[in-house]
């Protein structure tokens, strides 16, 4: 019986992409949002490889249009290029007082550059917010925008052209590897169940970076011997959030006030004291009338000192406007502790001559 014989044709198709980032900081940077300048640009910057095609980036302080005029606005231009167009993808953001990169903003098509043509986001960050968090995002008066400009097609890639990587910090490179695992849900071998939805994960990071993680996976459990646990009590997004920080140490979206109270439990439930710093840090800068008095319960729940001294010491600071508020007038009856512990230092603030007794 004869069988027909299968013909297997096989191709291969290379598409080049070069990466690399330029990193710009701006000193003195305050001075540049009172109008006084429309837009600021930086040194003309080159792939070392390729030194004849010159990018530049440029902010506008104050905007682009009246649609942005709250914003800060950020492109990226080709200032010129033997051949054109370059086809490339951008990202942007903020290094922060920690050295985090802030603000990731990526543009998720790819642009057609032209020499003279810019790219880039108008409303990249409010102004109000940096200027309100001046001291993480622009410490000593200095903004340090970075850009990744990963560059397609073959004119990057010609036979012997000397392709000199730029030394890069190992710990970003980490960072993004391990990112990549988890973005991509690569090699898994845990399953996490939160609100319904199933997220992959790795047994050994999530050990590694967390010791409530550890505890699970160790213990004889029959969800764990099954490679599947049910987590409760978080929102599908805080928890992503936090999954986001135990892959690669970077919390994007801590500028949210209602991100950072709940990422602030779920790091003190498991045991994440670098997130619970970073939540504390965040909502230390703040702290309003209206959510002191959340705070201060927050941070007495989850014991963060830090978060509750500055929680207390703003309360006692508007204790007149803070009183009147819903919160205040809840706390007296569902933490009346809190009360007296207010009441303790404002009374030793103002009376520091007085014996304790004398004081209550």
């Amino acid at each position: 019986m004869s069988r027909d014989l299968e013909v297997k044709s096989c191709g291969y198709t290379h598409i080049s992409v070069q990466n690399f980032c330029y990193e710009w900081a701006i000193r003195n940077f305050s001075f540049c949002m009172d109008g006084i300048l429309e837009n600021i640009t930086s040194p003309g910057f080159s792939l070392e490889a390729s030194e004849e095609v010159q990018w530049c980036l440029t902010i506008y302080p104050n905007g682009v249009d009246e649609e942005s005029t709250d914003y800060l606005s950020v492109y990226l231009g080709l200032l010129s290029c033997p051949k054109s167009p370059v086809w490339a993808k951008v990202q942007f953001w903020i290094i922060n007082a920690q050295g985090e990169k802030y603000v990731i903003t990526k543009i998720s098509d790819v642009l057609r550059f032209l020499p003279n043509r810019y790219w880039g986001c108008k409303n990249f960050i409010l102004r109000d917010f940096l200027l309100y968090h001046s001291h993480w995002l622009l410490p000593e008066d200095k903004l340090t925008l970075c850009c990744k400009v990963s560059i397609i097609g073959p004119y990057f890639s010609r036979p012997g052209q000397n392709m000199t990587p730029a030394i890069r910090d190992t710990m970003q490179i980490l960072a993004e590897d391990l990112g990549e695992l988890w973005e991509n849900s690569l090699f898994t071998d845990c399953s996490l169940v939160v609100a319904g939805q199933e997220i992959r994960s790795h047994k050994a990071i999530l050990a590694a970076r967390s010791p409530v993680f550890r505890a699970m996976f160790e213990h004889e459990m029959v969800d764990s011997l099954r490679n599947r646990i049910e987590i409760h009590d978080i929102h599908l997004q805080v928890f992503k959030e936090m999954m986001h920080f135990i892959y690669t140490g970077m919390v994007p979206h801590l500028h949210s006030h209602s991100m950072a109270t709940g990422l602030l439990a779920a790091a003190d439930k498991y045991a994440l004291q670098g997130l619970k710093v970073m939540c504390e840090d965040a909502l230390c800068s703040n702290i309003s009338v209206k959510n002191a008095v959340p705070t201060l319960i927050l941070a007495d729940l989850h014991r963060a000192e830090n978060l509750k001294t500055k929680a207390m010491d703003f309360i006692i600071l508007h204790v007149s406007e803070v009183s009147d508020t819903v919160g205040w007038k809840s706390m007296v009856e569902s933490h009346p502790y809190l009360v007296e512990e207010t009441f303790h230092s404002l009374a030793s603030i103002h009376c520091p001559c007085l014996e304790p007794s004398l004081k209550c």
